[in-house]
């Protein structure tokens, strides 16, 4: 069936050329995830910035590394992941669709590899990587980034001793 008459008989419906989804409310479902400002980032985001650190969100840590790290402190050399359990394999709460079960499983498989090559990417340039799950206590995580990334900003020379 040709993609007009999908569209002039909205009961027929013929997915787009190259996509996995089997039905249309599949697809806006799949559509509505966030990539980013998910919950947990807001909630970990809202505390480190009232520890008063300062950080870019959804930036890319390294210029040529086509990925991007939820929160990226530069002077401090620190890229923070706070990954989603479902699309990234979390140990405890991972659970494989009944629906087109290989698909995704293979889908999260390549994103777990991507995590790990991209872990080893910007260690190897000098960066600390912390990654968290989705689930984890909010305020244990951004206690951990604000103590983490304190503990690697330059310190600030005393001027007091000036005159």
């Amino acid at each position: 069936m040709s993609r007009k008459k999908a569209v002039e008989n909205p009961e027929i419906w013929v997915p787009p050329e190259g996509s996995w989804a089997s039905s249309a409310a599949k697809r806006r479902n799949m559509q509505a995830v966030r990539s980013r400002d998910t919950k947990p980032e807001l909630l970990v985001r809202r505390l480190v910035h009232a520890s008063g650190l300062r950080y870019r969100v959804a930036a890319r840590p390294l210029p040529d590394l086509r990925r991007t790290a939820d929160m990226v402190f530069r002077p401090a050399k620190v890229a923070v992941f706070i990954d989603g359990c479902y699309w990234h394999g979390c140990p405890e709460h991972y659970v494989s669709p009944k629906t087109n079960p290989s698909y995704w499983s293979d889908k999260v498989t390549r994103n777990v590899t991507r995590d790990r090559d991209t872990d080893r990417q910007l260690e190897k340039a000098g960066w600390l990587v912390l990654r968290y799950w989705e689930h984890a206590s909010t305020q244990v995580v951004a206690a951990e980034i604000i103590q983490l990334v304190r503990e690697r900003q330059t310190p600030k020379p005393d001027i007091s001793n000036y005159r």
